[in-house]
């Protein structure tokens, strides 16, 4: 090759060879189009692991001063930094006492839900299902609106009884399942209440019936016997509103409601007479008798 042939062609790549040589020389050009900021560095740093007891330590001391919020983000912080093991499964029980004690209920739940799905043979699953139905519980709201929560507060108190009897939650869960079944019957009542006044007296039947079939033990069963008096001498079904009346008058004589269905049986010439192929007489003996 020629000479003259040889420097056309190192000329020619000349601007190649400079080109490449940018980066090498010119670090500072990269780093004006940096999208994450001129000037700023990535550095790999190894972050000293805080021992599990300081952090557990840290979550207590701030459910002292009445943060529950701040606590339960301290306990989550287990689960981050010691994953699968005994510190996780604490810090998840105490993350979700600590959102239950802040008035974070929704969040307790899906916590409690968590730790129970987790370890359900663990010594503080009873406690878990306790603050899940807890959580439910103080979340009820009065019996004209809807008992979604009522009734999932109820499931929880249920189970702890039925899973769990020696446990030391039995006690009250026994009790608020009491409470439980008494709003919802009362929810029914006054659905029920709402179409006797409306003169719908089918469904008004339909829901009196759900008190006696689900909640007879309730307070609210003498009531119900005595609108279903009401709603059967309205349509006419006179063996049926005796019947009701006979097992109010057998089961409550001092009830002021009994006075209420005798009186409006004898307005009618009517008495109290069960029928005990009713399907009154037969639900209310069935789960009482």
């Amino acid at each position: 090759m020629m000479v003259s042939d040889r420097f056309r062609m190192a000329v020619r790549m000349v601007p190649v060879v400079a080109l490449l040589a940018v980066p090498l020389a010119g670090c500072s050009a990269l780093d004006t189009i940096n999208p994450f900021g001129a000037g700023e560095k990535y550095e790999t740093k190894i972050l000293a692991e805080t021992p599990a007891t300081d952090i557990y330590d840290q979550g207590l001391a701030r459910l002292q001063k009445k943060d529950g919020a701040g606590a339960a983000k301290k306990f989550a912080e287990l689960d981050k930094q010691y994953p699968f093991s005994d510190w996780s499964r604490k810090g998840l029980m105490m993350q979700t006492y600590a959102n239950y004690q802040a008035g974070d209920y929704d969040t307790a739940i899906t916590t409690g839900k968590h730790f129970y799905q987790l370890y359900p043979n663990a010594p503080d699953a009873p406690y878990a299902l306790y603050l899940q139905a807890m959580s439910y519980y103080q979340q009820i709201p009065d019996v004209s609106r809807d008992q979604e929560n009522a009734a999932k507060a109820l499931d929880l108190f249920q189970q702890i009884v039925t899973k769990y009897p020696s446990s030391e939650y039995v006690d009250d869960s026994k009790y608020k399942i009491q409470v439980t079944r008494d709003q919802l019957a009362g929810k029914e009542m006054s659905t029920g209440r709402f179409y006797l006044n409306r003169r719908n007296y089918t469904a008004a039947i339909n829901r009196f019936r759900e008190v006696l079939a689900k909640y007879q033990t309730t307070r609210h069963t003498e009531e119900a016997l005595e609108r279903l008096t009401e709603a059967y001498l309205a349509l006419g079904i006179t063996g049926e509103a005796q019947t009701a009346a006979a097992v109010l008058g057998h089961n409550f004589p001092d009830s002021p409601w009994y006075k209420d269905a005798f009186a409006k049986l004898q307005a009618d010439g009517l008495e109290p007479n069960e029928d005990p192929t009713s399907w009154i007489s037969r639900t209310y003996h069935k789960v009482v008798g």
